[in-house]
């Protein structure tokens, strides 16, 4: 499965070797993906297939070794499968993979339940999946209509949804995610390298997952001219419309508003203590010492996804550029999902 998803985009390599019905299947996934942009504007191409490539990184029979290591004895104590139900976001191309992978790992029966945005990427994957080993299938299941015959739920939205998951689904065992934002701690010694890493973090898939960088934490003084330049390199980003139609009606509020902020042609930047910003919008907050910023971090890690920094003053820290390049064992809002799944 792993080199599927990483070839998704190189066109010469076919699968042919390991029979019809994968190549089919495989072939079905590498057209949605080349198509997906015409059911959801922000599902470009480039988008896409780094979203299965980053997948396919992740699935690698090492890493997925290393990830079932840790829970070895309870993974073999597993002997009566639950139903596990998955309410998955749609903000980037397959989103609710790590959860449909976890509930598997587990030895568990998923139950998806995929939203509007991102209905057809994930059932695609899960064909292939099913083609390659058809032992899958009986453990795979979507759900068009209300959940019903399930035994513990995972369900991801915003802080709004997040009220009706928790009325709906208090009553049973359940993760419920909200929302929150990846951040990114500067010390202002980043090389330019770093800096164009960094711009990974903020620019892919628009801002809108919840691993992108939508907050910078930088230092006293701290000098914009270098970020803004590397910034305005990505020429390409503001060729989607919708995007660029945000970053126009932002850009128009500010100078409306007389609001100061910094511009590097595809991005706008403003200082401001809220963690989530508006799509092509970046908040900044300077700090005063490591002490400082430390602890604003640990008071609000309520609503930080990830910390983005070269600079080790934070424990966890994910290096500039690999924010949306997550490990199986990098757990969405902290809480282990494998632990969740194998206490049912």
């Amino acid at each position: 499965m792993s080199r599927y998803l990483e070839k998704a985009d190189d066109y010469s390599f076919n699968g042919n070797n390991d029979g019809n019905e994968v190549t089919v299947r495989f072939n079905r996934l590498r057209d949605i993906a080349n198509n997906l942009q015409q059911y959801n504007g922000w599902f470009d191409k480039e988008n896409v297939f780094y979203a299965l490539k980053s997948l396919g990184t992740s699935l690698k029979p090492e890493k997925l070794q290393k990830w079932a290591a840790g829970y070895t004895e309870k993974l073999n104590a597993v002997n009566s499968p639950k139903t596990v139900a998955v309410v998955m976001a749609g903000n980037v191309p397959a989103v609710g993979f790590h959860d449909f992978l976890t509930v598997l790992m587990s030895g568990n029966s998923i139950l998806i339940k995929l939203s509007s945005d991102d209905d057809k990427l994930l059932p695609a994957i899960s064909n292939l999946l099913i083609a390659i080993e058809p032992g899958f299938k009986p453990f795979i299941s979507f759900s068009d209509g209300h959940l019903k015959n399930f035994d513990a739920i995972i369900a991801t939205g915003s802080n709004n949804t997040s009220r009706y998951f928790e009325y709906y689904f208090g009553k049973y065992k359940n993760i419920i995610r909200k929302n929150r934002n990846g951040v990114a701690l500067l010390t202002g010694k980043e090389t330019t390298e770093e800096l164009r890493e960094l711009s990974k973090d903020i620019f892919l898939y628009y801002g809108l997952g919840c691993r992108n960088v939508s907050k910078l934490f930088v230092p006293q003084n701290y000098d914009f001219k270098p970020l803004l330049d590397v910034l305005s390199e990505n020429r390409t980003i503001t060729g989607n419309h919708k995007y660029f139609n945000n970053y126009e009606y932002n850009k128009a509020i500010f100078l409306v508003n007389k609001r100061e902020h910094l511009d590097s042609g595809n991005l706008l930047l403003n200082e401001d203590e809220n963690f989530a910003s508006p799509v092509s919008v970046l908040h900044y907050e300077y700090y005063k010492d490591e002490t400082q910023v430390r602890n604003r971090l640990t008071v609000n890690s309520g609503k930080i996804q990830c910390i983005v920094s070269n600079a080790g003053i934070v424990d966890k820290e994910v290096p500039l550029g690999k924010s949306q390049s997550p490990e199986p064992w990098d757990y969405a809002d902290g809480v282990d999902t494998m632990e969740f799944l194998l206490s049912l």
